[in-house]
């Protein structure tokens, strides 16, 4: 078995503004940077409505539906657009979450990345924002459970921000543990460590400004590996934000590629001893270009470190 590298190009027409940091670009500098990787490379496929609904109700899909602008940019919020093609690149962003787990539970891959944009951990139920239009992530790991029957699953995510999309849509099924480790205070303002979810399956470690290396590995060393070692998932997930880099610009938890290659190793490690190493990785934040190749690069090495 291999790694899946799962994209579509769809995902390139997902336009914002001139400036906006969640820019065509960023796709673009990921796949250059694994070009060459020894990956089983497939396209995203659109997700069906009934992917979506497991996480969104109707009226949520249908108002992300209506606001497809014909031509220039339509806004959800201060700093979240529509272009023509951003549905159609969401759609594929949580199809390809989907397939992901479909080939991950059939042994077709030992685990996957899901390369594709918008991001999805700040959409919640009703709610878009943050650059995000659907829960991608969450989408994913309602699939493995319904439709694949698994008990437990685990989304880990250490992007820089709160993933409070992914929480609003995870704490009240129990099958379900969500850990955070993110940036506070910062956007989007969310993420306090009392916020446990109705049956506690949720857990949030805030680090303040600058907290760097050692205070993250702490963090999931002390934290979050244990909370998922205890739930013991059939599946782990992994929203992979690499905006928590020391050179992102919106962010200043100054971690490194390395980081971020050690919390994928210790996921997969947890992975290994309890889901007969079913990952899934999703793609979320990381604004600045280099940063996020080099980040997005030394994440997937460390996902086909583990390829046998």
């Amino acid at each position: 078995m291999t790694t899946a590298l799962i994209t579509h190009s769809d995902c390139l027409q997902h336009l914002n503004p001139s400036g906006h940091p969640e820019q065509v670009a960023r796709l673009e500098h990921i796949m250059a940077a694994l070009e060459g990787k020894d990956l089983t490379r497939v396209d995203a496929p659109l997700a069906e409505e009934v992917h979506l609904l497991r996480a969104h109700p109707q009226s949520h899909v249908e108002a992300i539906r209506a606001a497809v602008p014909a031509t220039g940019w339509g806004h959800l919020d201060a700093d979240t657009y529509m272009s023509p093609g951003s549905l159609t690149a969401a759609l594929r962003a949580a199809g390809g979450a989907v397939r992901a787990v479909d080939m991950v539970v059939a042994g077709k891959a030992r685990n996957a990345f899901v390369a594709c944009r918008p991001p999805g951990h700040h959409a919640e139920k009703i709610t878009p924002m943050g650059f995000c239009l659907f829960g991608t992530v969450a989408i994913a790991a309602k699939h493995a459970l319904e439709h694949h029957g698994l008990d437990r699953v685990a989304i880990v995510d250490f992007d820089v921000h709160h993933g409070n999309g992914t929480q609003d849509l995870c704490q009240g099924d129990p099958r379900i543990l969500f850990c955070s480790t993110h940036q506070m205070p910062l956007f989007p303002g969310t993420g306090y460590p009392d916020e446990t979810g109705s049956d506690g399956n949720v857990l949030n470690v805030a680090l303040p400004d600058g907290a760097g290396s050692r205070a993250f590995r702490q963090a999931m060393e002390g934290q979050v590996l244990p909370a998922v070692d205890a739930f013991a998932p059939e599946m782990v997930f992994i929203s992979a934000g690499f905006d928590a880099h020391q050179a992102d610009p919106l962010a200043g938890l100054n971690l490194v590629e390395d980081d971020f290659a050690w919390a994928t190793g210790r996921i997969c490690d947890l992975a290994d001893e309890h889901a007969g190493g079913r990952v899934v990785s999703c793609l979320e934040g990381g604004y600045d270009l280099s940063a996020l190749a080099a980040s997005a690069a030394a994440h997937v090495d460390a996902l086909m470190a583990r390829v046998g």
